[in-house]
């Protein structure tokens, strides 16, 4: 009898154990599928990663219940993740606006906001500093001895900027073959974006990098500013950087696009396939606001445009269109 007690108690005991399991699952799918949990998907350039986790995390202050999926890559690799792999994307933010009116507009996407500048620099390390300068820096790039880095031009536009910075140098020092001795220097230390450079310069593999002035800000690196002639900074150059050009890969497998110099111009969409809309929609709002993320934008060293001339001004949401200008 005592044995039979014993027994039935021990079921008892597994037959518990086996109901809570159940409600704690069932307890953890309901929150898994609870209508109050929203995400946004956002693919952005690498060098927007230090900004886009600020203004993520100050949205998220008054919306806890917002879940932010963020991937960083080179512009060109995240477009296409959306116009060849097909993926499901919120917002996109690119570190150029005019590959997203080339490669997006208007199968994937039917508009692009311009919201931020920024320009080219050579990043050093410490003991590099005193041997570069605005007067020497391409010997310098040049001398066997000294290792440099690049982003890879067909996944970043960084990469091709860097390309285009040479393209420009070459003519206003009249150094001819300037470009290609570089760029066929050092290839090894090429990289698929900007950021990724940042570890070969930390752990002292490489001398110098081609990078954005904002990254460098941002991650507290020596850098010499280079001359606005060559640094695709300012507006009032935007003929004559438009005489530079590199050929990048386009939208379809197989094919190129020309991309020809111009003033350093961030852009954002949404894609068609946005999987939420209006959160994207309310979160750009944010995003977009000279006091929330304008804000940080220019405290990470890029410095806000906005409004600029859009394209595609009419299909933006009517909430977003106070933030740009019809084109012209």
């Amino acid at each position: 009898m005592i044995n039979k007690k014993v027994a039935q108690t021990g079921r008892w005991k597994k037959l518990r154990h086996y109901f809570l399991v159940l409600i704690i699952v069932s307890l953890f799918a309901g929150c898994q599928n609870s209508p109050e949990q929203q995400q946004l998907v956002i693919f952005h350039a690498g060098s927007l990663s230090v900004p886009v986790k600020r203004i993520t995390e100050a949205y998220q202050q008054a919306h806890p219940d917002v879940r932010f999926m963020t991937e960083a890559a080179g512009s060109v690799a995240s477009i296409r993740k959306i116009t060849d792999l097909h993926r499901d994307c919120d917002i996109l933010l690119s570190a150029d606006y005019s590959i997203i009116d080339k490669m997006m507009i208007p199968e994937y996407s039917s508009w692009n906001i311009r919201f931020a500048a920024n320009e080219m620099v050579i990043a050093y390390t410490n003991d590099a500093a005193d041997s570069i300068d605005a007067n020497n820096w391409q010997r310098v790039l040049a001398n066997d001895k000294v290792r440099f880095g690049r982003s890879d031009p067909d996944s970043d536009p960084c990469g091709y900027r860097t390309v285009l910075v040479l393209d420009l140098a070459e003519r206003i020092l009249g150094l001819p073959e300037l470009r290609q001795n570089l760029l066929d220097k050092d290839r090894r230390y090429m990289r698929p974006k900007e950021t990724d450079l940042i570890a070969l310069l930390e752990t002292h593999t490489v001398d110098y990098i081609f990078i954005y002035r904002s990254v460098a800000v941002q991650h507290k690196l020596g850098y010499l500013l280079l001359p606005d002639s060559i640094n695709l900074k300012s507006p009032l150059l935007a003929d004559w950087y438009g005489t530079a050009s590199v050929e990048i890969v386009g939208s379809a497998p197989g094919t190129k696009i020309t991309q020809h110099g111009e003033p350093m111009i961030y852009g954002l969409t949404m894609p068609h396939n946005a999987p939420n809309p209006e959160l994207a929609i309310d979160f750009l709002h944010f995003f977009l606001d000279a006091t929330h993320g304008m804000r940080l934008m220019e405290e990470a060293g890029q410095p806000s445009v906005v409004p600029a001339p859009a394209s595609g001004y009419d299909e933006i949401p009517t909430e977003l269109q106070k933030y740009a200008l019809p084109p012209g």
